[in-house]
């Protein structure tokens, strides 16, 4: 039984609750985002975040070849290492792997990214983002089978060996479909899905998978991501994803348990 868990990187979340809760589940793979960190990373370099909205109303970040190194620099770098280490404190030997070794996670680059600017859609031509095409379930089973825990984040790789940005949220849904985990586990800085983003007592506590479409409306922002996420892993054969607080005690333990948005 694999239970994969993602834990964001957005202002709010909590790594260290994460790791404490991660030792004793050689069950499980981790999946990390790190926003925060590739902002800062860009702005540092000259190249601060860009956002934009979709037609269907995702926001996601800009990814032309600028931004791109600061994803590169900040997930697959400064993240993945602080993370590793941090497992490392609790006892937890972890091995940190970018989408591109192994070339673990395949990609197809997008080629029509579009952005709504005002009354307007317009094309993104420079944009390196990528759609998951496959993952390498091998190297991460024998990882596993290794004693250790696969730490995993973007950026992905195309067949043409070109470095594409994926979104984590994406990534966690492909590895626990490839893997046939029976739990996904989506960590992050609200207690779930709210009815009202800035009340936490407006928690949607379940979504059968069979209304998941419909519940689409009620999010907003990067949260919609993670239903299309929760949305992917079902379709791939997941049991059951729970988008959760990554800040309360034993984070994985109580999403386990329920305490979140639960999609089944």
């Amino acid at each position: 039984m694999t239970i994969v868990v993602k834990v964001g990187g957005a202002p709010g979340n909590s790594s260290g609750p994460v790791a404490s809760d991660l030792a004793g589940r050689p069950d499980c793979v981790l999946v990390h985002g790190g926003s925060a960190e590739v902002d800062r990373i860009g702005t540092a370099l000259g190249a601060p975040p860009e956002y934009f909205t979709s037609p269907s109303g995702v926001v996601s970040r800009r990814s032309d070849p600028r931004h791109l190194e600061a994803v590169v620099l900040g997930l697959a770098g400064k993240v993945q290492t602080d993370l590793v280490a941090l497992l490392g404190s609790r006892g937890i030997r972890a091995i940190g792997l970018s989408g591109v070794d192994g070339r673990l996670l395949l990609a197809q680059r997008k080629t029509g990214v579009r952005a709504r600017v005002g009354d307007r859609v317009v094309r993104l031509a420079d944009d390196l983002a990528g759609t998951i095409e496959r993952v390498d379930s091998t190297l991460l089973t024998w990882v596993l089978g290794a004693g250790y825990l696969p730490v995993v984040g973007p950026p992905a790789v195309t067949a043409e060996g070109e470095v594409v940005n994926v979104d984590a949220d994406q990534v966690a849904a492909a590895v626990a479909s490839a893997l046939s985990a029976t739990e996904l586990v989506l960590l992050t800085n609200v207690p779930g899905l709210l009815r009202d983003p800035n009340d936490p007592a407006t928690l949607i506590p379940q979504i059968p998978a069979g209304e998941l479409e419909a519940a689409l409306p009620l999010a907003s922002g990067r949260m919609r991501k993670k239903l299309f996420a929760a949305r992917d892993a079902i379709r791939g054969g997941v049991r059951r994803v729970v988008i959760a607080s990554s800040s309360v005690d034993a984070p994985i333990r109580s999403a386990l348990e329920g305490r979140g948005t639960v999609i089944a």
